[in-house]
């Protein structure tokens, strides 16, 4: 058992334990890479296979082309392989924590639009086959969803075994370094096995890591990487000089190890900043946070047409959930608040009724206070919420477990008060703990829900999710919002209750 190995929690080594004994150890990498590509040939066959079917005699030239379009569309399979991991589409999860499927949209749509026109190009050059244009578009449009599909199964499948973990230490045990082991933890599903800190001045460790130990200093860390086949280390600030630091991140550069680096100034870089450089001197651009009117005019059509099919759908959740609200007790079927919207317009948010009419909103006052410190503590079960169950109904107690006390905000986002992604809606008070940088998440519209829901929920101090507030804002795109759309049905499956 190699050194260092003693400091390491009883979890996490068990976790390393476990795969120190696997007969041949195996990374991420390698298995991502390989489920993925199965997921893609599935994908593709099962698309392939569905549209001859479907598409049978739909039209001039749409008859099966029998043996030979089979042939021809298997001997194009490689190239759609290597059109797939030109657009890194089997490289990304090793690198990136929070990589999903929904990231992989756009990647897929570009692959399978270009496979398919090449196959059809291919098939008609040669006379191997004559595909229809009807059965064309179709395997085409069935060929994007079977392969996102097939691999949000995939990955979900990975994330079950021992071999998607990956053995982490973080370098640099201050505040910025803690803040990120407390969200390794609140976070599994990012496969990050946190082993410990590295550094040499090591600060008190908040609440909640106390069982996280220091491995080592910083001059270990070659050693502590090869005695414990550390998969990834995240440099954060340390007390270091920056040269050591540059020193000891390039030590790592021959090693089988990401290293992953929080930049300086990263309060103020969002997700769409960009590099670009001076003679070779890269620079990293902080684009504007206010959106163009012509953003504006995409974000608030999107929402129109999202708003109005998701309320025709949910019309009769509606009236069974207005009937539940009624019996269950005395009061209004939606309750009311005033909330800050774009530009700290005040709108009136609607939610159902999750609470006894009448309750006093100054315990949630105090309990906002209290949470705005970095050292705020969660509660019992590790969640930063205000529990307060004997004001909250039964009914309602079923409504924010799943979420759907939220649905009447969907006639907020077709008024304009919100948008159907954006800054959590907050309340006039909160603004009084506000630092002068939190002010830019009022930059955007508010959102039924945005960054702070699908990355943390109540697993974040108030604090921590007015900085993804502000980091959407800072970020946004019409690609970061369709991806959060994507990924908030799967949040609210897997939050269960941590609102």
């Amino acid at each position: 058992m190699g050194l260092g190995l003693e400091a390491v929690d009883e979890r996490a080594r068990a976790v390393v334990e476990r795969r120190r004994a696997a007969a041949k150890r195996r990374r991420r990498g390698w298995l991502v890479r390989r489920a993925l590509l199965v997921a893609d040939v599935v994908g593709l066959v099962v698309a392939f296979c569905v549209a001859a079917r479907l598409f049978r005699g739909g039209g001039a030239g749409d008859e099966v082309g029998g043996l030979t379009e089979v042939l021809a569309f298997a001997a194009t399979l490689p190239a759609w392989i290597v059109l797939a991991k030109l657009y890194g589409l089997y490289d990304r999860d090793e690198e990136r924590t929070d990589h999903s499927t929904a990231d992989d949209i756009v990647g897929v749509f570009h692959v399978v639009t270009f496979g398919a026109w090449i196959f059809f190009v291919s098939a008609w050059v040669t006379g191997l086959a004559r595909p229809g244009a009807t059965r064309l578009v179709g395997f085409w449009a069935l060929a994007i969803a079977t392969v996102a599909l097939g691999r949000v199964v995939a990955r979900s499948l990975c994330r079950r075994s021992e071999t998607y973990l990956q053995d982490t230490v973080i370098v640099g045990a201050g505040d910025t370094g803690q803040l990120i082991a407390r969200k390794l933890l609140h976070h599994p599903e990012y496969g990050l096995n946190l082993l410990g800190f590295v550094d040499a001045s090591p600060k008190t460790r908040r609440p909640g890591l106390e069982h996280v130990g220091v491995l080592g200093e910083p001059e270990e860390l070659p050693r502590i990487v090869a005695d414990l086949d550390v998969e990834r280390v995240i440099v954060a600030f340390t007390s270091e000089p920056d040269e050591r630091t540059m020193a000891i991140a390039r030590s790592l550069r021959d090693r089988d190890v990401q290293v992953d680096i929080v930049p300086r100034l990263y309060e103020l870089v969002g997700p769409r900043a960009g590099m670009h450089s001076v003679e070779a001197l890269p620079l990293v651009g902080v684009p504007s946070v206010r959106l163009s009117p012509s953003s504006r005019l995409l974000k608030r059509a999107i929402d129109v047409v999202g708003a109005a099919a998701l309320l025709t759908l949910t019309a009769p959740v509606f009236v069974v959930v207005a009937l539940l609200t009624k019996l269950d007790s005395p009061g209004p079927v939606f309750f009311r608040q005033t909330r800050l919207g774009l530009s700290m317009r005040e709108f009136t948010a609607l939610k159902f009724r999750t609470m006894r009419a009448d309750t006093d909103d100054a315990p949630h006052r105090e309990y906002i206070r209290q949470i705005m410190d970095a050292t705020a503590e969660a509660n019992e079960n590790g969640l930063y919420k205000l529990e307060r169950e004997d004001a909250v109904t039964r009914v309602g107690q079923w409504l924010r477990r799943t979420s759907l006390d939220e649905l009447p905000q969907l006639l907020n986002v077709l008024r304009g008060d919100m948008s159907l992604v954006g800054p959590r809606p907050c309340l006039t008070y909160e603004t009084e703990s506000f630092a002068p940088h939190h002010f830019e998440r009022f930059l955007v519209p508010a959102g039924l829900t945005g960054l702070w829901q699908v990355a943390a929920r109540a697993h974040s101090t108030f604090a921590e999710a007015l900085e993804m507030d502000v980091s959407y804002a800072r970020g946004w795109s019409l690609g970061l919002d369709l991806r959060l759309l994507c990924r908030t049905p799967l949040q609210m499956l897997r939050s269960k209750g941590t609102r």
